[in-house]
């Protein structure tokens, strides 16, 4: 019987965010021939506007769920629009970024369900009936392949961002758009006011490029060497518990094991001493430079390059660098 993958997409500013090309990716890999791909978009006025590109992407149905209630996210709110649509659809399995949002929503949806869930998937391979999910253990030091069991039962599953590359786009192909009416619930809480307190262009979760700063840094000016450096780069400015603790930065910059887990092309981690729970958040990054006075450092043992030397020194020289060869 052809299953239906239902992925859950996510947008934040009016764009989607890639982490939902990459979802859809992932569901592609996970489909037997015959199964279908269908997206779900939920928000407030607009978010019709981008069913067309989860349609380039390889969406065959784009189920919207437009509110003006839906404008700001929502635990309760979400979920009930989700559940609407999974009534209507019935899905064999839902697929979500491991964002904030998803981390949130998708345990609540697979409670609901009665679902089975795998979360932070960063790899998928289908071998025949046989669908393996790839996910890390143990703040990243080893590794584990799981499947489900149950052939009847739904999936819940939420992919790690930049671990999954997403399809090329395909301008030509079109995608059912389908209206579903948001059932507005009862809700104990209501979001009156969103407040931001990071500007970044650049969503550190999704990065290619990080920038990091840890106590080495000494101040909250001592970010602007970072900053200017990422800027250069087209990249996003992380920071380790300790530059946070100590009031250089906000939280939301925080990348570790209570903070962000980042995946980027290339980690750059300035004054950050290394400490288990920080690489929690970033060992997985395709390539790691460290910059550290101290060469006993163990950010330095799992470096690909490593860089001993005062970072207010050294940071600068690689964005001068760096900003003559990008010219």
């Amino acid at each position: 019987m052809a299953k239906i993958f239902l992925v859950v997409a996510e947008a934040r500013g009016g764009k989607l965010r890639q982490v939902t090309f990459e979802a859809l990716r992932a569901a592609q890999l996970s489909a037997a021939d015959g199964d279908a791909i269908h997206a779900v978009l939920i928000g407030g006025s607009g978010i019709k506007a981008l069913a067309g590109e989860l349609a380039a992407y390889g969406a065959d149905n784009v189920y919207v769920v437009e509110d003006a209630a839906l404008e700001s996210y929502s635990s309760e709110a979400y979920l009930s629009a989700l559940l609407a649509v999974s009534d209507a659809v019935k899905p064999g399995a839902l697929y979500f970024g491991h964002t904030a949002l998803g981390r949130d929503l998708a345990p609540l949806a697979a409670a609901k369900l009665s679902a089975g869930q795998l979360s932070d998937v960063t790899a998928i391979s289908r071998s025949g009936d046989s669908v393996q999910f790839t996910r890390p253990l143990y703040a990243g030091k080893a590794v584990e392949k799981k499947a489900f069991t149950d052939p009847d039962g739904i999936w819940v599953v939420t992919i790690r961002p930049n671990n999954i590359a997403p399809q090329a786009t395909d301008a030509s192909r079109q995608a059912a758009v389908v209206d579903v009416a948001y059932p507005a619930p009862s809700l104990r809480s209501i979001i009156r006011e969103v407040v931001k307190k990071t500007s970044g262009a650049i969503d550190l979760a999704e990065a290619k490029i990080v920038v990091s700063g840890g106590r080495g840094v000494r101040s909250a000016e001592g970010f602007q060497p970072l900053e200017e450096l990422a800027a250069v780069l087209g990249g996003a400015v992380g920071a380790s518990r300790g530059a946070c603790d100590a009031g250089y930065c906000e939280y939301a910059m925080q990348i570790g094991q209570t903070g962000k887990v980042v995946t980027p092309e290339i980690y750059i981690a300035c004054g950050i001493s290394g400490a288990i729970q920080h690489l929690a958040g970033m060992s997985s990054s395709r390539v790691i430079i460290a910059i550290n006075k101290d060469a006993e450092a163990p950010i330095f043992k799992v470096a690909d390059y490593g860089i001993v030397g005062d970072l207010f020194e050294v940071v600068p020289l690689l964005t001068e660098e760096f900003r003559q060869l990008l010219k």
